[in-house]
């Protein structure tokens, strides 16, 4: 982020501001441009060129945007996003924890962790901690999650998933998941890094009151990147299966999703620790974590996890 554009923020009117990871597409651009429509956006993202894209066509929409690089999947470059978004000293209202990753065939980031857990639980984590002492009392905290991190969700059964397969922090970290799961590649990683981040969002609520804490589940959104890198998946998961029931009534688009998402974040009257569907009506994920002893352990080992490695 160069300095004349961290000047230009600082020097504008004071306004509200929502943060927003992986807003280069799907969900979260069209997150971006409705949060936009309530305040700057911070958007985060690894890619500069793709932020740059976002934020003007933002500008040219008459809105107000600023970028910062961060990888949700490297936890230095968590920190240094997080350092960046406070040094801009803005009113922060909302944060929106969107960027993810659906991997059919597992790798491991630099730090040789999962690549799929690492972005979807460790990044996510890390990034909220870093931001919770600097947001101001009533903020919004928002995690994308997933009814696929519940083995009793009657979609994701009869796909044949068997949801969280969590062991503890330090085993998905290595791409380890309980036996006996499911059959689909990658589904147990991404479906373990949801639990984990779920039970997370409810714990921060316990422990943090003063801000309000939610998780949402999009729905499946033909038109983002579901199912990863492969072809079939994606049409598999995009396509096909939400035109036939039970999938279909959980069909949704990124426009929708946005709308949500927005309704939630911007809402002051939205309680704190609540589960919401794609059609932002309050849900139960699995019995695991919802659990307040699960959510501790999740939370104690991440943190320690986290805490380890910074060492």
């Amino acid at each position: 982020m160069s300095d004349a554009k961290n000047s230009g923020i600082q020097n504008a009117a004071p306004t509200r501001a929502y943060i927003i990871t992986g807003p280069t597409s799907g969900i979260g651009r069209a997150a971006a441009f409705e949060l936009a429509n309530h305040g700057t956006v911070i958007l985060v993202g690894r890619d500069q060129g793709r932020l740059n894209e976002v934020e003007q066509a933002l500008e040219r929409d008459g809105k107000r945007a600023v970028s910062v690089v961060g990888d949700l999947s490297d936890m230095a470059s968590v920190r240094r996003a997080a350092a960046d978004i406070v040094a801009m000293n803005l009113p922060i209202a909302g944060l929106l924890n969107n960027a993810g990753v659906m991997q059919t065939r597992p790798t491991t980031t630099a730090s040789g962790w999962d690549t799929t857990f690492a972005t979807n639980h460790l990044g996510p984590f890390a990034f909220t901690d870093a931001l919770v002492p600097h947001l101001p009392d009533g903020a919004g905290v928002l995690f994308l999650c997933s009814a696929i991190e519940n083995p009793e969700h009657k979609p994701a059964k009869v796909m044949g998933m068997r949801g969280g397969r969590f062991i503890s922090v330090e085993a998905s970290a290595r791409g380890e998941w309980m036996p006996g799961g499911s059959k689909m590649p990658g589904m147990d990683a991404y479906a373990t890094s949801k639990q984990c981040i779920l039970a997370s969002a409810l714990a921060f609520a316990r422990d943090t009151p003063r801000l309000r804490f939610n998780a949402v589940e999009p729905g499946i959104n033909p038109s983002t990147g579901l199912g990863g890198a492969n072809a079939f998946m994606r049409l598999l998961f995009g396509q096909i299966i939400t035109r036939f029931p039970p999938f279909r009534h959980y069909r949704s688009t990124p426009e929708q999703a946005a709308r949500v998402i927005a309704r939630i974040l911007t809402s002051q009257s939205v309680e704190t620790g609540m589960y919401f569907d794609h059609k932002g009506i309050a849900m139960h994920g699995s019995s695991l974590a919802h659990d307040p002893k699960f959510q501790d352990r999740i939370v104690d080992e991440t943190r320690a996890f986290l805490d380890a490695v910074r060492a």
